[in-house]
């Protein structure tokens, strides 16, 4: 397959006009296009445009509303919910951004619970603009039943992410978004989509059989969590915040059944967010800058984030790197 460019701004453009088309609203529209645009650019494929055919899909079958507007609850001096009304997180997330900054800057700390919200792209860009800002973020946000807890004998958790953000002097912030189970599920999916296999001990197929096959962990079967016990108590975690603390759903209580094509899990998030400026001590990039290169004089010459910074930059000089065949199937979509 060949390979392409095109400008970021054109991307997102071109994106905004696929959501419109298919029954978003213009904030929903705009703050997707973005997310998915961003994801491109970065090399995170599982979740750029390789997502939008799941978008359009669970757009159509009534399962999400493209045009729901979110409620923002001031609930506590540091506690900001929001009841995304059956749409996407992100926007959610963009409804409650000011009132969440403001308590903050206020208190040093506050969090964000939103819930009734599907959440279908990379977790990073939820927290890397908080980090830009010199504040600390955590992001956690649960999905579908397709992880089978350590020790288990059927799918239970989703693959539950974790995100975290945090300011780097003279640096892009230090980043990383990780999934609780062995592998991404948009992972597992391009891995079939290409023909190739697992490592072993990431899943197992519709008979409880670990498998190296994706295709058959798709049909039936289901991931592990990485790590054992470990990740499966982390995922056991972010269940219980991202879910049981914000009003969510589990990653085991939705019914998409009456639904078909919906791809998005209708879940909760739960973000939180620190001035470390209201600590003792030392500037805190500072203090991440010194860690940071005591991992490197360890040896750790990759940090978090550093792939996709790469990406990024090669993505502003070139334009973001896309297959021509999806580009080409963007403009149908709107044309």
């Amino acid at each position: 397959m060949s390979e392409t460019r095109i400008a970021f701004e054109e991307l997102v453009s071109l994106l905004e006009r696929v959501f419109l088309k298919h029954g978003t609203s213009a904030a929903t529209a705009r703050v997707l296009a973005r997310n998915c645009a961003s994801a491109q650019r970065d090399g995170s494929d599982s979740h750029g445009v390789f997502r939008i055919p799941g978008y359009l899909s669970t757009l159509a079958s009534g399962w999400v509303d493209g045009r729901a507007e979110p409620r923002v609850e001031d609930c506590a001096p540091g506690f900001v919910a929001v009841d995304a009304g059956n749409g996407f997180a992100q926007p959610a997330l963009e409804a409650g951004r000011g009132l969440l900054m403001e308590k903050v800057r206020e208190n040093g700390i506050a969090l964000m619970a939103i819930r009734n919200s599907h959440h279908f792209a990379a977790l990073w860009p939820d927290v890397e603009p908080f980090a830009r800002e010199g504040l600390v973020a955590l992001a956690l946000v649960n999905s579908m039943a397709c992880v089978v807890p350590a020790g288990g004998r059927k799918p239970l958790f989703g693959t539950n992410p974790i995100s975290f953000a945090a300011p780097r002097s003279g640096h892009d912030p230090l980043v990383f978004d990780l999934a609780t189970s062995a592998i991404a599920h948009g992972d597992v999916q391009i891995a079939a989509k290409e023909g190739k296999t697992l490592p072993e001990g990431y899943g197992v197929d519709a008979d409880g059989q670990p498998t190296r096959d994706p295709q058959r962990i798709l049909d039936g079967g289901a991931l592990l969590p990485f790590g054992g016990y470990k990740g499966s108590a982390l995922s056991m975690m972010v269940e219980l915040l991202a879910a049981a603390l914000t009003g969510g759903n589990f990653s085991f209580e939705f019914d998409w059944s009456g639904h078909p094509g919906a791809k998005t899990p209708w879940t909760g998030e739960l973000i939180i967010v620190i001035d470390p400026a209201r600590g003792a001590g030392s500037n805190f990039a500072d203090r991440t800058e010194t860690l940071v290169q005591a991992m490197v004089d360890a040896g750790q010459q990759r940090q978090p984030g550093d792939r996709r910074y790469r990406q990024r930059a090669e993505a502003e000089q070139l334009g973001v790197a896309i297959n021509e065949d999806d580009l080409a199937y963007l403009k149908g979509l709107v044309n």
